[in-house]
């Protein structure tokens, strides 16, 4: 289906329409957004309306999420930096100790989702991100308070339920403010705010790594100070001035609500419903785009999670110092916020390129990956450079999350794929840290082996995804013909899912 262009209209919108009973009252309140888009479907909408609409949008939501997913990232990283500053020795982690503290965030957000995404649906979103945020935060500050194991694992898991509000719902949030064609561009911008993270991590690392060693508070503290102050504060911005979709945001006219509905009225998916409907959950367990994307989600996430948790260690073993590691691995981040910033602007102006520009980057990280694996140890810089481009790995993910928001109408449906993709997200997370095995420094190679196979099995999975999308669209046009976007729409404003919905075509 063309991103760019309404797609042919061959039946009549009159007699379509008729075919589409009236919503009663509880459906029409359960519907966010109906009321303001059957308003507005007699408006006379000029392009420079629009393009004057969507700047106000990315000028206020898009930094509201970047900052958001920003804060996630370094907070869940924390250990990371921590671990620079003698956390485990201060702690007296022992053996896999370490290892189990990075990865038990990923088992309460494995926890943390299904009711958060609950929550999203049923109450403004922006209230249960704000609570979410403040609560994580105060996880954080939590964590200098804990001097042995097994306060600081408690604390981690909980950290982890609360984070799980966040990268769910700002991708399904996603879809309440963007069009089809616009989401991937914006998904990725936001979602290089780990890149961005990254790189703030590491240089308030670097200011930290300056300061006297005997130091009260300890360094390490320092960092949970840092970091969990900042993201309590950030957590009332949320409750203020975020809303909770186009139809109820304050910093827009009465007209341009109606417009911003009518917008994303033409992703064929509608944009949220308070109801939960039985009916979708089948849909969503056994839907064939979920299942590829959890299989590739889980495959990339175990290097993933080894990227995230050890890149400091894996890149200080190479033979550099606390603070030249720092330095270098802001490099790695830079390569994330460029490749996804690339890989945005060319889905966005290159119609059907989605899953193309996901599987070239994920390919990259193949190679990348190859090479940490075999190239000789002498080899520092090479070794380094393959390192460095394996964080354009978030290309193929963020390429996953706007399947989602782009190409799974009805919304019990498209929250329960996100959860289940996110369980996916979150048990690779958990097993990424356990490849990372000291006695391997400084090669690591079951965890580079393990970032090859993770990559290779992304790569045949999205390529799969793309097949199952074009021949689904092929013989839709074959047994239903053209699809009418009008009747479509509608379909998706009433929450009927792309299976029920026959006119609905996937993008690319």
């Amino acid at each position: 289906m063309n991103d760019n262009k309404p797609a042919i209209e061959a039946v009549d919108h009159v007699e379509a329409e008729k075919k589409l009973r009236p919503l009663n009252a509880a459906d029409e309140n359960n519907a966010v957004g109906y009321k303001e888009y059957a308003e507005g479907l007699e408006l006379d909408i000029s392009a420079k309306e629009m393009k004057r609409l969507r700047l106000k949008l990315d000028l206020i939501i898009l930094p509201m999420f970047l900052i958001t997913q920003a804060l996630q990232f370094m907070d869940k990283t924390s250990l990371n930096y921590a671990n620079l500053f003698g956390y485990q020795k201060s702690l007296g982690l022992k053996g896999q100790q370490f290892n189990y503290l990075s990865a038990m965030v990923y088992g309460g957000y494995f926890f943390g989702q299904y009711p958060c995404g609950w929550l999203i649906g049923k109450f403004p979103a922006q209230k249960v991100m704000a609570i979410s945020i403040f609560c994580w935060g105060a996880t954080v500050i939590i964590m200098t308070q804990c001097r042995n194991y097994s306060s600081a694992l408690a604390v981690r898991f909980i950290m982890g339920v609360f984070e799980a509000a966040v990268t769910p719902g700002l991708t399904l949030m996603t879809g309440f403010w963007y069009t089809r064609r616009e989401i991937p561009l914006r998904q990725c911008i936001w979602y290089s705010s780990l890149g961005w993270g990254g790189i703030i991590g590491s240089y308030i690392s670097m200011g930290v790594s300056k300061l006297p060693a005997n130091m009260t508070p300890e360094r390490w503290e320092l960092i949970f100070y840092i970091l969990g102050g900042a993201t309590c504060l950030w957590a009332f911005i949320i409750w203020l001035f975020l809303p909770d979709s186009p139809s109820n945001a304050r910093f827009l006219s009465h007209r341009e609500r109606l417009v911003a509905v009518r917008r994303v009225a033409g992703n064929e998916t509608g944009i949220k419903n308070k109801s939960f409907d039985k009916s979708q959950v089948k849909m969503g367990f056994f839907d064939p785009k979920t299942i590829l994307i959890f299989i590739s989600v889980f495959a990339a996430a175990i290097p993933n999670g080894v990227v995230n948790s050890f890149s400091t260690v894996i890149i200080r073993d190479l033979g550099f110092s606390t603070t030249k590691t720092t330095e270098l691995k802001s490099v790695g981040d830079a390569v994330q916020i460029i490749s996804l910033l690339i890989s945005g602007v060319i889905i966005l102006n290159v119609e059907n390129s989605r899953l193309l520009t996901a599987t070239v980057a994920n390919i990259l990280c193949t190679a990348a990956a190859a090479g940490m694996a075999y190239l000789p140890r002498s080899n520092t810089w090479g070794r380094l450079v393959c390192f460095w481009l394996v964080n354009s790995q978030s290309v193929g993910f963020t390429v996953a999350l706007t399947t989602v928001s782009s190409n799974m109408a009805g919304y019990t449906h498209r929250s329960l794929a996100s959860a289940l993709v996110f369980t996916a997200y979150c048990w690779g997370n958990f097993a990424g840290p356990f490849v990372v095995k000291p006695s391997e420094a400084p090669r690591y190679e079951g965890a580079t082996i393990g970032l090859l196979v993770g990559y290779s099995i992304k790569t045949g999975c999205h390529l799969t995804l793309l097949s199952y999308m074009f021949m689904s669209n092929r013989r839709r046009d074959r047994v239903y013909g053209p699809a009418n976007k009008t009747a479509s729409d509608e379909a998706g404003m009433r929450d009927s899912t792309e299976f029920e919905n026959k006119d609905f075509r996937y993008v690319l």
